[in-house]
């Protein structure tokens, strides 16, 4: 395994979901990850025996139809760590499956230490701690990540559209996230809006 570049294998459906966790990992962890994305488990049965993954995270809703692909995927690459992604209720039989369990609503440093714990890499990049988002700018964060315009915004919270420029650059400053489904991750992570009112 590369020391400094690792291959991250994500078999989940939800591509918000999907980049959220990217932007969460590439921000927050270090710079040498490479992730992949796949849909459904049999997809990185090409990948795995070649050495080219180095960690998988799954949705367990993946796996519970397809236990006997899932077992066999983790003979055939038996150092690989699989770690389950959790946004809904699993049976404990399936989550003991995996060598680990990260929650959609854990906090970016939670996922990233999980992620580094596993790999057991003597990561040399500094994980900044980053600011806190003001009041005014969590409630700029709301409005953005259900996709309403820097007018909008505006109009709902009663200030100027170039005030909400300002808190935008603020926010992306201190998350270092652009895209709206990391920040729409980033939101969950932090408790700032339920995903229930936000799955597809």
């Amino acid at each position: 395994m590369d020391k400094c570049r690792i291959n991250i294998a994500v078999i989940e459906p939800s591509a918000i979901i999907y980049e959220g966790l990217s932007n969460i990992l590439l921000q927050e962890g270090c710079s040498h990850y490479n992730i992949y994305h796949f849909d459904n488990i049999e997809e990185i049965s090409c990948e795995i025996p070649t050495g080219k993954i180095d960690l998988v995270i799954a949705n367990p809703a993946l796996i519970k139809g397809n236990i006997k692909t899932f077992n066999s995927q983790k003979r055939t690459g038996n150092s690989v760590p699989w770690v389950a992604l959790i946004y809904s209720f699993f049976e404990k039989e399936i989550v003991d499956l995996f060598d680990t369990v990260i929650q959609i609503t854990d906090s970016p440093e939670a996922i990233t230490r999980t992620i580094h714990n596993l790999i057991s890499l003597k990561c040399q990049c500094k994980t900044e701690s980053r600011e806190q988002l003001t009041p005014r700018e969590t409630d700029v964060l709301k409005h953005l990540v259900q996709g309403m315009s820097n007018k909008e915004i505006a109009d709902q919270l009663n200030i100027s559209i170039h005030t909400v420029v300002s808190h935008r650059k603020n926010i992306v400053q201190k998350t270092g996230i652009k895209s709206q489904s990391g920040l729409t991750i980033y939101a969950i992570s932090n408790n700032i809006i339920n995903i229930e009112d936000y799955q597809e």
